[in-house]
């Protein structure tokens, strides 16, 4: 899936709404009146905890935000994975710009190598299997790009980025009447007309797995909220009548249900809590005034 860049438009629109939220009109008035505007420094953001780092580049645009006479520097790009202590961005330059754009920039880089460092537990927690982990579109509004992004740099693979790139046919979709009972037609139709485009299908049950993997076309079954046992039966299943579909898992997963999960033999284990409910990693940032 091709990501949008750290300078892309959604990106300088984030940070200049994060910017806008810190700074107002006023700007940075406690910099201004304690901070000799002359007075330049050098900084290192830092990790205080084992990290998978992401959400390099948009914090260095974050910086190049507030004053793009500062220097940058990356000596950990993303997907490094790096203890305690270890620099992650070196800065220098202004301290009042370096300082007004602390926060921010620290805001983005711990979510992002909160959501990698996640990811990659999660990787790690399926490596003796073929299962591949999904992350969700249960992510932050607007910043979905992004923590997409960090999922791939902690060792995830990103499903669809919204409703537009991929057919997924849900239960709601079924009872609000948006695909007929027999729904070979309307999948016939829909590879008809976009002829590239992943289409998947969820299921709740194997007596529907029996069902939807008699449908041409289809390339994805999302197997709901079933147990290991079940799992390995729909597994069978489809080996049996259509080993060319891939089986995704999904629902509820954790780390403590995933290895158990992965060794069912399904492709895909999607996991909301990659970017749902991720916790900021520890990082600060430690000046030194050059002065």
């Amino acid at each position: 899936m091709l990501l949008p860049a750290n300078n892309s438009p959604q990106s300088a629109s984030l940070i200049s709404l994060a910017l806008e939220e810190d700074l107002n009109e006023r700007g940075d008035v406690t910099s201004q009146l304690f901070i000799p505007e002359t007075l330049t420094s050098s900084a290192n953001i830092v990790s205080r905890e084992p990290v998978v780092v992401a959400g390099t580049r948009i914090a260095e645009s974050v910086f190049l935000t507030v004053d793009a006479n500062l220097q940058v520097k990356i000596p950990q790009p993303d997907g490094s994975h790096i203890e305690p202590g270890t620099v992650i961005l070196s800065i220098h330059g202004s301290t009042r710009s370096i300082l007004t754009a602390e926060r921010t920039a620290l805001n983005f880089l711990q979510r992002l190598s909160g959501v990698a460092s996640v990811t990659r537990s999660y990787v790690k927690a399926v490596e003796a299997s073929k299962a591949q982990i999904l992350d969700t579109r249960k992510t932050t509004p607007g910043w979905r790009a992004l923590e997409k992004a960090a999922v791939a740099a902690g060792g995830g693979t990103n499903h669809r980025m919204g409703l537009f790139d991929a057919i997924m046919v849900k239960d709601n979709h079924l009872v609000a009447g948006g695909a007929p009972e027999d729904i070979t037609a309307a999948i016939d139709v829909a590879r008809e007309k976009f002829p590239d485009i992943c289409i998947e299908l969820e299921v709740d049950t194997l007596e529907q797995l029996d069902a939807y993997l008699k449908i041409p076309n289809i390339d994805v079954i999302l197997l709901d909220n079933m147990k290991p046992s079940t799992l390995t039966q729909a597994v069978a299943l489809r080996d049996k009548l259509a080993p060319s579909v891939k089986l995704e898992a999904s629902g509820g997963i954790t780390l403590d249900t995933i290895p158990a999960i992965a060794t069912t033999g399904v492709d895909f284990i999607s996991v909301g809590a990659l970017t749902h409910s991720v916790r900021a990693v520890d990082l600060s940032l430690e000046l030194q005034s050059n002065a």
